[in-house]
């Protein structure tokens, strides 16, 4: 009773994740390469993320608090974070991403400054969803 209690708990929290547009079908295909004699591979890639994505993250901080703005480097920060996310499967990440990179492509200084606060709030949530889904 208490397992399937858990089972249906862990699908209810996956399938929320999907339904509020924070993981796309990259997630699933990472789950499709979990197996028995890696168990946690999907936590372990995810981890990983996290961690890479922290240093993307510290990069672009600097670079945005360098004047004039590097608009080519905080491209490039982005376009790895956007690959990144999309390996994952990270969703609204991604996205955030994108529209960082139009604000690079157009030089607009407010733009990426309100952009990157736009996609580190989407890691931070997701990163806190995530957590919850591994902890259950």
């Amino acid at each position: 009773m208490e397992l399937n209690h858990t089972n249906r708990q862990i699908n209810v929290t996956r399938n929320s994740l999907f339904e509020q547009g924070y993981l796309d079908e990259q997630f699933t295909q990472l789950e499709d390469l979990q197996d028995d004699v890696n168990p946690n591979f999907v936590e372990e890639i995810v981890t990983l993320f996290f961690a890479d994505s922290m240093r993307l993250i510290h990069n672009a901080e600097t670079a945005l608090e360098n004047y004039p703005l590097d608009f080519c480097k905080l491209d490039d920060y982005m376009h790895q974070f956007m690959g990144s996310s999309s390996s994952i499967g990270a969703k609204k990440v991604k996205n955030e991403c994108t529209q960082f990179q139009e604000c690079c492509k157009v030089r607009n200084a407010d733009g990426c400054t309100r952009a990157f606060q736009r996609v580190k709030q989407e890691h931070a949530t997701l990163k806190r969803k995530l957590q919850t889904y591994f902890q259950v």
